[in-house]
This record gives C-alpha cells, structure tokens and sequence, in this order.
C-alpha cells in the first residue's frame, strides 16, 4: 500500500494547504489585501524598469517579504484569538511582536526601494 504523505500526492496536498492559506489571508485580513496591491503594483514597475536582474530581485524581492512577514502575523493573530479572547498580557505582546515585523518588513522594501530607484536614476 502507498503512503499518500510522500511524493507528489504530499506536493500537491501543501500547494492546496497553501492555496487556502492564501485565499483565508486575502478575505480576512484588510492589511494583506492593501499590501498585496502595493505589492501587485511593486511588481509591475520592477518589471517594467530598465533595471538589471539584481536590482530587480532586491525589488520584487523586498515586497514580497513584506507579504511574507504579514502572513505570518496574521496566523499569530489567528492562534492568539483561537486561544481566547480575554485581554492578556502575552497575547497582547504576541500580536504587537508580529505588527513590528510588518513594520520592520516595510522599512526595508521602503530602504530597497528608494536605495535602488536612487542609484538608478541619479
């Protein structure tokens, strides 16, 4: 008998896990569905400049860590609120610990950006 948790069955069932993790992040979260513009749009202009390859990864690179970091926020918010919805002062650092991230995040996409655009264009 095969086991179903190895090989392309196991690939095809975390690709569906992160479909949905992608799917429950843009319907339940304001903050990924407004970064996930930016980054849509961040995207494009990367593309779209006369920039080398390099300079394009840093670009593309640095909004999608911001993406990156705001879904992990969001499931420390997700655990937090699953655990209770009490006020404590764990919970409460947890959620402000995963915000600084984000924040953390944007400042170096923001670093990157204007960094790069600035040596590019001057």
């Amino acid at each position: 008998m095969a086991n179903d948790t190895t090989g392309f069955t196991r690939i095809f069932k975390a690709a569906g896990y992160s479909w949905k993790g992608f799917r429950a992040a843009w319907q339940n979260e304001a903050a990924f569905r407004q970064e996930g513009t930016a980054a849509i749009i961040a995207v494009i202009i990367a593309c779209w400049l006369d920039v080398d390859a390099i300079t394009r990864v840093l670009l593309i690179g640095s909004v999608l860590l911001v993406m990156i970091v705001e879904i992990l926020n969001s499931a420390i918010e997700a655990v937090v609120d699953r655990i209770g919805t009490e006020r404590h002062e764990l919970s409460g650092r947890a959620k402000d610990m995963g915000s600084a991230a984000v924040l953390l995040s944007i400042m170096v996409a923001v670093f990157t950006w204007v960094s790069l655009l600035w040596t590019h264009f001057r």
